[in-house]
C-alpha cells in the first residue's frame, strides 16, 4: 500500500498538491437545520441547545499499563494531578515542536482513556504506540463519513447555554451536580448511566454526555423534551461550525507532517489515501514551504498550557520557542461595509469575489487566508463565519505580536490567487480586500471569563 511518503515523493510541493487537493471542508452528518441557523446559532448564548456531536469525530480507546506514559510522552501540558474522572486538551507536536492537531483526552479508569476530535492527532499517537515499546492496545472508532454502517461505539451529546442547569434539572429530577470544569460524574437520564464531562463552548455552561449507542435515542429524546419550556433548541450543521468563532477555538491546524526527517518513518506508516494525503488547503495565504502552513501552541492559544516538568516530544524545541514565541491568536472582526462589497460583487457581471457561505464560510478543509498590512503579511486567518449574535462576520487568526494589540487595524485577503485553485467548490474569481479590527479571542465576553476562570 503506498503510504504519503510516497504521495509525497511524487508531487514537486506538498503546497500546491494540497491546494488542489479535490476535498471541500470536513461534513458534519446532522441535519443543516433543525429550525433555522439565526437562532440556532443565538441560542447557545440566550436560552440553550443541544449538539449532536455522535458523528463527526473519531474515538480512540487506550488501554493498559504504560497508557499514561504514553500520553505525557505525546502531551506538552502537565499531566500533574490529572486523575480518574477528568478530561484535558491534548496537542501533540512533531520534534520541531509544531503541533500536529488536538483532541480532548478523557481518563476514564485506570490505565484506560478515550480521546475524542480529529484523526491527525490520533494517528500520530497511534504510530507512538506501535513504535515506542509501550505495553498498551488501542482501537480506532471512526466518523461515521469514514464508515459503511451509521452506527458508532458511543453518542456524544452536549447541551449548553443560559437555560442548560435548568433543563438539566428537569431532566433529572433534582439539581444537576456541582462539577468543576472539565471534571466528569455519573448520571442518569431516561434510566440509562450517562457519562457527564462538565463543559462548554462560547463560555456557556453545560455538559458533554456520552453512553452506549443503543441509548442514545432515550436520552435525546428525554433532553429535548424537557428542554423545551427552557427555549432549547437542536443545532444542525450549519451553525455548528461557526461555533467556535464565538469561543476562540482553532479547530483546524494542518497536521505538521509533511516536511523534515525527524517525521519520515512516520510518513511511511500513513497511508497515501488518509486523511494527511487529502487535507486540502483553501485560502490567498501562498507560501511555497509546507512549514509555513505550521502552526507552534502559542500561535493557537495553547502557550500557556505548555509545561516543562515531563519529556515529551516536541520538549527541546519547545523551549526555545517560550523565550519568545513571535505569534498570537486573535479574533478579526471585518468591517461590514467591505462585507457587503464582497456580497454585492455577485450581482456584477465582471469583476466577482469568492462567494461567502452563510454562517461558515470556510471552504477546505484547511483555510488560510493571508492577513495585512500595507501590503504585507502579517499573519493569517484560519476560520472564518457569520455570527448572528454578534452581527459580525469573524475570522480567527494568527498574527505577529506587534499586530495584536485590540483595535489594530489590518487587511484580510479573501479568495485564491490566479482565479482560484482548482478544487470544485472554488469558482473563477478576484481577490478583495476587506479591512478587519484585531479583537480579543474569544470574542465573546462570557467565554474570555469563563476560560480564564479555569
Amino acid at each position: 500500500m503506498a503510504s504519503l511518503e510516497d504521495l509525497l515523493s511524487s508531487t514537486d510541493n506538498p503546497v500546491e498538491m494540497l491546494r488542489n487537493v479535490q476535498t471541500g471542508p470536513n461534513p458534519y452528518p446532522v441535519p443543516a437545520e433543525f429550525t433555522n441557523w439565526r437562532d440556532e446559532q443565538e441560542a447557545w448564548q440566550q436560552t440553550c441547545i443541544l449538539f449532536d456531536l455522535s458523528y463527526h469525530m473519531v474515538d480512540l480507546a487506550i488501554e493498559g499499563p504504560d497508557a499514561l506514559d504514553l500520553l505525557k510522552r505525546v502531551g506538552f501540558n502537565s499531566f500533574d494531578g490529572f486523575a480518574v474522572d477528568r478530561a484535558k486538551h491534548l496537542a501533540p507536536c512533531n520534534p520541531d515542536g509544531y503541533v500536529i492537531g488536538d483532541v480532548i483526552l478523557f481518563y476514564l479508569d485506570e490505565q484506560r482513556f478515550e480521546l475524542v476530535g480529529r484523526i491527525p492527532a490520533l494517528n500520530w499517537i497511534m504510530y507512538q504506540a506501535d513504535t515506542g515499546g509501550f505495553d498498551v492496545g488501542y482501537e480506532l472508532d471512526q466518523r461515521t463519513a469514514m464508515r459503511d454502517d451509521n452506527r458508532r461505539r458511543s453518542y456524544r451529546l452536549q447541551i449548553q447555554g443560559p437555560n442548560a442547569m435548568k433543563t438539566m434539572e428537569r431532566v433529572l429530577g433534582e439539581p444537576p451536580p456541582d462539577v468543576r470544569f472539565f471534571h466528569m460524574t455519573t448520571i442518569t437520564i431516561a434510566g440509562r448511566q450517562v457519562r457527564a464531562l462538565r463543559h462548554g463552548m462560547a463560555g456557556q455552561p453545560g455538559f458533554e454526555l456520552v453512553g452506549p449507542w443503543e441509548d442514545k435515542g432515550p436520552v435525546q429524546d428525554a433532553i429535548i423534551n424537557a428542554g423545551e419550556e427552557f427555549g432549547l433548541r437542536r443545532v444542525g450543521s450549519r451553525a455548528y461550525s461557526s461555533n467556535t468563532l464565538e469561543s476562540g477555538w482553532i479547530p483546524s491546524p494542518l497536521p505538521a507532517v509533511y516536511s523534515g526527517e525527524a517525521t519520515r518513518e512516520y510518513r511511511k506508516w500513513l497511508p497515501a489515501g488518509g486523511y494527511e494525503g487529502s487535507a486540502s488547503i483553501g485560502g490567498s495565504f501562498v507560501s511555497d514551504n509546507i512549514e509555513d502552513y505550521y502552526f507552534t501552541p502559542w500561535d493557537l492559544g495553547y502557550g500557556g498550557f505548555v509545561k516543562f516538568d515531563h519529556d515529551f516530544i516536541g520538549r527541546d524545541a519547545l523551549e526555545v520557542m517560550a523565550a519568545d514565541p513571535p505569534r498570537t491568536k486573535v479574533t478579526l472582526a471585518l468591517e461590514n461595509a467591505d462585507v457587503l462589497r464582497v456580497i454585492a460583487s455577485q450581482f456584477d457581471k465582471g469583476r466577482r469575489a469568492k462567494f461567502i457561505e452563510f454562517p461558515s464560510a470556510v471552504y477546505s478543509m484547511h483555510p488560510y487566508d493571508a492577513v495585512t498590512v500595507g501590503g504585507n503579511v502579517v499573519g493569517i486567518s484560519t476560520w472564518i463565519g457569520y455570527s448572528s449574535g454578534e452581527r459580525r462576520m469573524l475570522t480567527l487568526a494568527v498574527v505577529d505580536r506587534q499586530y495584536a494589540n485590540p483595535g489594530t487595524e489590518v487587511t484580510l485577503v479573501w479568495g485564491e490567487e490566479g482565479g482560484g485553485t482548482s478544487k470544485p467548490i472554488v469558482e473563477s474569481h478576484e481577490q478583495f480586500e476587506i479591512r478587519a479590527v484585531v479583537s480579543p479571542a474569544p470574542y465573546s465576553a462570557v467565554a474570555r471569563e469563563q476560560y480564564r476562570s479555569h
